[in-house]
């Protein structure tokens, strides 16, 4: 898959800095406890949260050793009872060239015990909740997995809530999402691969596929975007996203968000690659196609002719939404003639003593109106309903009262907003097609909005995701895949995956009811 990228400058690494301003990674582990100790004093300075507690096997005096961890992040429970209490009480046998974690994997119950490559490496894993022990007399350290931070409980994501359907929702720990995923796809062939991102923040990021659906060059290709990741930190998923996407300036989003599970796992099936970052609910997933913006996860789980008819009046809403203001102005301004003359006198006399032309009023009201849709958004739950609705009718009332605005136009601008809640994935998109086409329709009539439109499609047929076009597969239709489109056939007969996406297009065996024919 060969694509266009741009090619962005290596910026100059900021290593962590050691003793003397040596990068970590040049600092060579010493057999002294207290060389040790004074080197991570030195790399931690000012960090009250950093924990050291040293002590000597009651077994054998001479065998003296400490413990390196943070407070918060590591569990203290953990800490004391199974690592501490064992080192103080069971006896170690003396390293004779055999690997200290060796050694330790016989004292202490815990699973993970590894060794640290490097004072880099150390650090890296320290403030990550694990814990540093090391002995006087070896110049090794050994990383315990200690992690117990407190994190959100999983709950259902407020911006994909669900009539029918799972809603378990991810948290903002990387293992609890990624456990999530497992427990659905319950296979081998579910890879996950880490990698750490952001030059400070030191980021850990999952890319997930499922061997033998995923095609292997769009796994290559999700690979190669993110190792262009170049910042000192990453702290959410648009961070990679805006790195990642095809078109920048675009803004046609070319990068699936979710924060369901049961959407991830679906999504992985058909072929498609996740992307998760520790700290953030958000996954990514790749490619993106215009079509799924139209798309719920609720459509799976009830009904395929009530899906069908959802996802057909999502279109149109969509259509109504970037269009009817336009549509509205252009004719009160420049084609009176297309108007019924009842509904023209009716609009004639509302605009009198209207002191502003259609065109500005309109850009008011919608400003207006996204105004209060923000700022419900912001504030408490309870205050945001509240003053989304008694603003809504206060204002509108007082508008119409005062001759600042026509009633007609009123209602236009509510049939908007409430089309546009209908389509909320492409709220931003929206918001930018409707003033496009609005400004060329305050300009040329009809004649500007017909010019707008076909500037969008010409757009959306150049956008791609990852090397696919964003239209597909209205851009190579065939029967098969054009059953989980504008509708959704019945599961019983959508046998294959979409071959855009995947390598092995079977997912399930003959059709029983055409056996039963």
């Amino acid at each position: 898959m060969q694509l266009k990228r741009i090619v962005r400058k290596k910026k100059a690494e900021l290593p962590y800095t050691g003793i003397d301003g040596k990068p970590l990674k040049d600092l060579k582990f010493s057999a002294s406890r207290a060389e040790n100790l004074a080197m991570l004093r030195e790399i931690f300075k000012d960090i009250d949260v950093l924990k050291v507690r040293e002590f000597a096997n009651r077994h054998d005096s001479s065998i003296q050793g400490a413990i390196v961890y943070f407070e918060g992040l590591a569990n203290g429970e953990t800490v004391n009872e199974n690592v501490l209490y064992p080192l103080m009480k069971t006896p170690i046998a003396p390293p004779e060239g055999a690997p200290l974690s060796e050694i330790l994997s016989t004292v202490l119950p815990m699973g993970d015990i590894t060794m640290a490559k490097d004072f880099e490496d150390l650090v890296q894993r320290v403030t990550y909740g694990d814990t540093a022990f090391f002995i006087d007399g070896v110049d090794q350290i050994v990383i315990i997995d200690t992690k117990g931070w407190q994190t959100r409980s999983i709950s259902e994501p407020e911006s994909e809530k669900v009539l029918r359907g799972p809603r378990e929702g991810f948290t903002e720990g990387l293992m609890i999402n990624l456990s999530l995923i497992r427990r659905r796809i319950r296979s081998n062939r579910l890879k996950m691969k880490f990698q750490t991102l952001g030059d400070t923040t030191h980021t850990q990021a999952c890319l997930c596929y499922i061997e033998g659906i995923a095609k292997p060059e769009m796994v290559e290709e999700v690979k190669k975007r993110i190792s262009t990741f170049d910042m000192d930190g990453l702290l959410d998923v648009n961070y990679l996203a805006e790195f990642i996407t095809d078109s920048p300036y675009s803004p046609v989003s070319t990068v699936g968000i979710t924060e369901k599970p049961d959407v991830v796992a679906a999504r992985l099936l058909e072929g498609r690659v996740a992307v998760l970052l520790d700290g953030t609910p958000i996954v990514l997933s790749a490619p993106y196609l215009l079509i799924e913006s139209f798309q719920s996860d609720e459509d799976y789980y009830v009904n395929y002719l009530y899906a069908s008819i959802s996802r057909i009046l999502r279109i149109l809403a969509f259509f109504i939404t970037i269009s009817l203001p336009a549509i509205y102005v252009a004719l009160v301004t420049y084609h009176q003639e297309l108007i019924p003359t009842p509904l023209l006198i009716s609009i004639s006399a509302s605009r009198q003593n209207v002191p502003f032309p259609t065109i500005l009023e309109t850009f008011l009201m919608l400003a207006v109106f996204d105004i209060l849709r923000e700022t419900g958004i912001r504030v408490p739950m309870g205050v945001g309903q509240a003053l989304s609705i008694v603003g809504a009718l206060v204002i509108g009332q007082a508008t119409v009262e005062a001759k600042i605005v026509s009633a007609p136009l009123l209602i236009v601008i509510a049939m908007t907003g409430i089309t546009g809640l209908m389509v909320p994935k492409l709220k931003s998109s929206a918001m930018i097609f409707r003033a496009f086409l609005l400004v060329l329709s305050s300009v040329l009539g009809l004649y500007g909005w017909i010019f707008g439109m076909a500037a969008l499609l010409l757009h959306l047929l150049n956008v791609r995701s990852f090397g696919l076009p964003i239209i597909t597969p209205l851009s190579k239709p065939s029967w098969q895949q054009l059953k989980d489109l504008a509708v959704r056939a019945p599961w019983w007969n959508m046998r294959t995956r979409p071959s855009f996406l995947s390598r092995n297009r079977v997912r399930m065996g003959p059709n029983p009811r055409e056996k039963s024919q």
